[in-house]
């Protein structure tokens, strides 16, 4: 289902939740049934941003999206010439699908710089020559239109070469997998209501994801200098309003993640006790 997050006639921001296709969902639908089956890939939110005719998928996520995701971006712009693919990161939730997207249309593809050798291992060798665009590790501006993205700083959080983008015509922060939930699709295009009932939706993640309480802290800061009016994740729903984006970080400031949570039980020979 298409969520329009944000439409002034000339610039929308547009998410897609449900575009995930599994093998248990097309066996359904080859056997004729409306069941619907849990899938056994992880959910991921995709994200259309179009600015005066131009436009730029963020985290387009692998082949489980492709198909769909370019079927649905049909009903805002012309694919073919789409201006941009970005990536926060490398994973292949992310961006996967990347050799599908440079063959079925003209864009550029822009990634963290760290990260900008590794992403052609998903292409054809040759089809990412003269089309990759690095993001600097302090971040820059994307010109789409006449509106301007800005890349984040997100290192760490949760790979080490990693970005987060900001609209400042939408305010909306597209956080990757900041803020990233475990929750039943039927309630993902519902924004976060109460906000101490979700936590144990995301904390489970965010210790495991998430390097450290300093690179939270980090982030927080740098996100409280910015016009924020929704934190929107790359997994479960997002957070809309200034109220609860600042409940949000202001749990996610003091949060012990990662490398806190290390001791020496964690790094034991197996099959061998304790000394």
């Amino acid at each position: 289902m298409a969520i329009e997050l944000y439409n002034d006639g000339n610039h929308k921001c547009i998410a897609y939740e449900d575009l995930v296709v599994c093998d248990k969902e097309r066996d359904a639908a080859a056997a004729g049934s409306r069941q619907v089956n849990s899938c056994e890939s992880v959910q991921s939110n995709q994200f259309l941003i179009v600015n005066d005719g131009h436009a730029a998928v963020i985290d387009p996520g692998g082949n489980l999206t492709y198909t769909r995701l370019f079927m649905a971006i049909s009903d805002h712009v012309v694919v073919k010439n789409l201006d941009y693919v970005i990536a926060s990161h490398q994973d292949p939730d992310i961006v996967a699908s990347l050799n599908k997207w440079l063959v079925g249309t003209h864009c550029k593809v822009i990634v963290p710089e760290l990260w900008a050798r590794f992403v052609p291992h998903f292409c054809t060798p040759g089809n990412t020559i003269g089309r990759i665009i690095g993001i600097p590790d302090e971040g820059m501006d994307i010109q789409i239109g006449n509106g301007v993205i800005k890349a984040l700083p997100a290192h760490f959080l949760h790979s080490e070469g990693n970005f987060h983008f900001y609209d400042p015509v939408s305010k909306i922060l597209f956080s990757g997998d900041v803020g990233t939930s475990a929750v039943e699709s039927e309630k993902l295009a519902i924004p976060v209501q109460d906000f101490d009932a979700h936590i144990p939706n995301m904390i489970g993640f965010h210790q495991r994801y998430m390097n450290s309480n300093k690179v939270c802290r980090l982030w927080a800061n740098m996100i409280r200098t910015l016009d924020v009016e929704a934190i929107i994740p790359q997994h479960g729903p997002g957070f809309k309003g200034k109220e609860m984006v600042g409940k949000f970080l202001n749990w996610f400031e003091y949060l012990e993640c990662g490398v806190d949570l290390l001791d020496q039980t964690h790094f034991r020979v197996p099959g061998l006790n304790a000394a």
